[in-house]
């Protein structure tokens, strides 16, 4: 299979090229995907690795990198995984809570500063906290130094939400180098985790 060409292109382009190609595959064959920036290398092999396909990376001179993803079945297969790779991603039908911005509500930013803070302490309060939290736009300002609810968010982990930020936000924040807590994912996967939401708060 010819190498797929991302160069250049936002996530979450690099993921869905290269699930195409996945589908499309035999088993054994080798799906390589050349991405130019180590967050869609982490987030094709995050994507691999919840497929259960094996995964590896090589830097080239030019700085670019070459992912290999080995499909493990046929086109079917491939796509029946793909659940497991959502999965991984935390949306399973529980309750998934985006948040797009690093205030609450509209009208005063001191005011929605003092808002998203109680509504995250609340969460750490429920009897059933949330399966899964995704932070994008400015929400990932939340997750990254300077934050204060980092604290409650290693609560809400601690309890098992699973806590992910935007890697495309947190780049164009330059906040890759200083998330504090969760990991970092990409918009396929956040779409993903709120289509299959059991129950969906978006701030």
């Amino acid at each position: 299979m010819d190498v797929i060409n991302v160069l250049g292109k936002p996530c979450p382009i690099p993921v869905i090229e290269a699930k195409k190609a996945l589908r499309k595959a035999t088993a054994g064959e080798q799906v390589r995907v050349l991405v130019d920036n180590d967050i869609s290398r982490q987030n094709l092999e995050k994507m691999a690795n919840g497929m259960g396909l094996p995964c590896s990376h090589e830097t080239q001179g030019d700085g670019n990198i070459l992912v290999t993803i080995t499909s493990g079945a046929a086109d079917g297969a491939v796509a029946g995984n793909s659940a497991a790779a959502v999965t991984a991603e935390g949306a399973s039908g529980g309750l998934v809570v985006a948040i797009g911005r690093n205030i609450m509500g509209a009208g005063s930013d001191e005011l929605g500063a003092i808002l998203i803070k109680a509504f995250i302490y609340s969460l750490t309060e429920l009897d059933t906290p949330p399966e899964t939290m995704l932070f994008f736009n400015s929400g990932v300002k939340l997750t990254t130094d300077g934050s204060n609810v980092i604290a409650d968010l290693k609560k809400l982990e601690a309890k098992g939400t699973i806590i992910s930020s935007c890697g495309t936000c947190l780049d164009f924040f330059q906040l890759k180098e200083k998330l504090l807590v969760g990991n970092v994912t990409n918009m396929y996967a956040i779409a993903s985790a709120m289509g299959d939401a059991g129950k969906l708060v978006n701030l």
